[in-house]
């Protein structure tokens, strides 16, 4: 049986995105880090994948192949929340208006949607 046991992100800012993802997602960082690969774990055990955070040079494509979709009880006020942190909000004109989702995007661009549950 196979199950998803990380997601890996390529990023340039290791420690800056270390702390984007780990509060965005309250999760916290298995020990031991290295300066170019951090795990990021959710915490006290919950359930969920980690993710990975690998500081390696890739070319940004846009559309994304694959992307998070991050579930919110509250969706504004995790927008909200994930803006102060340094993300933001993109705007697509392919978003039906009636859409559960808003696009975002990390510090460095990469992107996740923000869905209402």
């Amino acid at each position: 049986m196979l199950r998803v046991g990380s997601v890996v992100i390529r990023v340039d800012d290791i420690e800056a995105q270390t702390r984007f993802w780990a509060r965005a997602l309250d999760y916290t960082v298995r020990e031991p880090a290295s300066s170019d690969f951090v795990i990021l774990k959710p915490r006290d055990n919950e359930p969920g994948p980690n993710v990975s955070l690998d500081a390696v040079r890739s070319e940004r494509v846009l559309p994304p192949r694959v992307h998070l979709d991050l579930y919110a009880d509250d969706q504004a006020a995790e927008v909200q929340r994930l803006a102060g942190l340094g993300a933001r909000e993109i705007h697509w004109a392919g978003r039906a208006p009636d859409a559960d989702y808003i696009i975002m995007e990390d510090p460095e661009g990469n992107r996740f949607c923000v869905v209402d549950t």
